[in-house]
C-alpha cells in the first residue's frame, strides 16, 4: 500500500501544478482515499486498492495516450492532464466503502470475514461525482472534465439507461474514450480480483 501511495504523490507532485493542488492534496490526505478499496468484490477490493487502482490507471492512460498520439503526444494532451484524469477519476469513491462482515462457508463451516460494503454518502453519481470533487479544488478542462465524467464506458448508469451522450463525448473528446480503455486495462489486466 505504502509503495503506491508514495508512487501517487511522486506523480501527483511532479505534474498536478495547477491552482488548488496543494488544496486538493490536503483534502486526500485527510480522507479515506488512500486505505479505501476500489470496490467491494472485485478488483483491488482490498485496503490501499483505491489508490493502487488509481496509479495503475494513470500508467495504463500514459502509455495509450503516448501510443495514440506519438513521439509529439504532449502537444496534443499535456502531462498534467493525464496525471489528472489517472490519478482522480475515482474519487467518487471516497468515504464510499465502510468495514462490515460476511458469512462465508469455509470446510463446511461457516465463518464471519471483513469485507467492505457500499455506504453511499453523497448520491452524486460515478464519474460526475468525480468531477463535482476535482472541480471543487481544480479548474478542469473540458476533455479532462469529459474523460473522468465517462470513464465508467457501457457500464456507466445513464448508459444502460439508454443516454448516447457518451458517444458523442467519444468522438470529440479521445482522451474520454483513451480514459475507459486504460481504466478497463488496469481493474481486467494489471490487478488483483476479490478481496
Amino acid at each position: 500500500m505504502n509503495d503506491f501511495k508514495k508512487q501517487f504523490f511522486e506523480i501527483y507532485d511532479r505534474y498536478i501544478t495547477r491552482q488548488g493542488a496543494e488544496e486538493l492534496k490536503n483534502y486526500l490526505l485527510k480522507s479515506d482515499f488512500f486505505v479505501a478499496p476500489a470496490s467491494t468484490r472485485y478488483h483491488c477490493a482490498y485496503e490501499g486498492g483505491l489508490c493502487e487502482h488509481s496509479v495503475n490507471t494513470y500508467k495504463r492512460l500514459l502509455k495509450n495516450v503516448r501510443n495514440e498520439f506519438g513521439e509529439e503526444w504532449e502537444k496534443i494532451v499535456s502531462h498534467e492532464s493525464v496525471a489528472i484524469c489517472g490519478l482522480l477519476h475515482d474519487l467518487c469513491k471516497i468515504d464510499f466503502y465502510k468495514k462490515d462482515f460476511r458469512n462465508v462457508k469455509e470446510n463446511g463451516e461457516w465463518v464471519r470475514k471483513p469485507c467492505f460494503v457500499r455506504e453511499e454518502l453523497l448520491p452524486y453519481g460515478h464519474g460526475e461525482k468525480s468531477v463535482y470533487i476535482v472541480h471543487s479544488f481544480l479548474k478542469l478542462t473540458r476533455e479532462e472534465a469529459m474523460a473522468i465524467n465517462w470513464h465508467m464506458g457501457g457500464f456507466d448508469s445513464r448508459v444502460k439507461g439508454g443516454d448516447g451522450s457518451i458517444s458523442e463525448a467519444y468522438c470529440k473528446y479521445p482522451l474520454a474514450l483513451l480514459m475507459h480503455v486504460s481504466d478497463l486495462e488496469a481493474t481486467y489486466i494489471d490487478e488483483k480480483r476479490g478481496g
